[in-house]
Formats: structure tokens, sequence, C-alpha cells
């Protein structure tokens, strides 16, 4: 296998958990959090594809799945249209919510094709080009898609984790619902 289908293979395992964790769940739940400052399935979701967007867009210099799209608008959020979740405050995070996981799972399997596109395109030697030199050292786009699926995957982990906290909720409270 090359580098190019080790990448597309990576952000595979993030499709799937992405899925795994937003199908079937009621927006009550994707808009719950289990205590007043821990971030929602929603917000999990929706971060973990804006930094996704935002990052390989920029490495691939083609624009953003979220503007060309107009997802910003479909999202409706009350934030800056480009914030991606970085550095938000529980406020913030909170606000980050939907109507369905129709929206959330819309948007990222966009970002996801976008994503896919790029990285079967690429080789071993395309991974050295330096994609933000304002780090030391430079950021190379080997590194730079490597922390990208090391971040989508703990946020797709924890979203797994809170709709399981969430359904064993539920089914304390409500045997015959579960």
């Amino acid at each position: 296998m090359n580098s190019a289908g080790i990448l597309a293979d990576a952000f595979e395992r993030i499709h799937e958990a992405v899925h795994a964790a937003v199908e079937g769940v009621p927006p009550e739940d994707l808009n719950a959090r289990l205590d007043e400052d821990a971030n929602s399935i929603a917000w999990l979701v929706w971060h973990l594809a804006r930094v996704q967007d935002d990052h390989v867009a920029d490495a691939a210099e083609s624009e953003q799945v979220w503007f060309a799209e107009d997802w910003a608008s479909r999202f409706e959020l009350p934030l800056e249209k480009d914030s991606t979740g970085y550095g938000h405050s529980s406020a913030q995070a909170a606000s980050v919510r939907v109507a369905s996981g129709d929206l959330l799972l819309g948007y990222f399997d966009a970002v996801h094709e976008q994503t896919l596109g790029f990285v079967r395109g690429l080789d071993g030697r395309a991974l050295d080009r330096v994609v933000d030199d304002a780090w030391s050292p430079p950021v190379t786009l080997g590194v730079r898609l490597i922390s990208v699926i090391a971040d989508d995957l703990q946020h797709a982990g924890q979203a797994a984790f809170v709709r399981g906290a969430l359904e064993r909720r539920h089914r304390a409270e409500d045997p015959v619902r579960a």
C-alpha cells in the first residue's frame, strides 16, 4: 500500500466512526451535553469536520466545502462564518445545535469526499511539502494530514462515548424506551 492508500484508509476509518456515532441518534441526544461544560455529539462532529475541511482545503489550495457548498447558511450557527470550533468557550460549543443527524452527516460526507479526492492523488514526495512555516520546525503536508487524522479520530471517539453514555442513561431512566 502506498502513502495515498494509507491516508485514504485512515480517513475512511474516521468516516465509519463518525457515522457510527451519529446515525439513528435523535436531535435531542445529538445536542445533549453530559454536563454543563461537556461537548455534544453535534459540536464534536461539526468541529472535526470543520477542522478537516479547513486544514485539507488549505493544504490542497482549494475552497473549503463549508463555503463552496454554503453549509455555513444551512447550519445557521450564531458564530463567525469561518469558525472551526478551535478555542471555543463552553457557551460557543453549546450554540452548535442541529435539527437532525442528516445535516451533520451531509456536511461531514461532503468534506470526506473532498479529502479523499485530494489524498488519493498524493505521492510520498508531496507529503514533504511545507504547508505552514509559522511553526518550528515548519509543518509538512504529511504532518498536517496525520494531525487531522489524530484529532478527528479523538473527536469521533468522544462522540461515540457521549452516544453510549446517553443510551445508558436512557435505559436507566426508561427500560422500555431502550
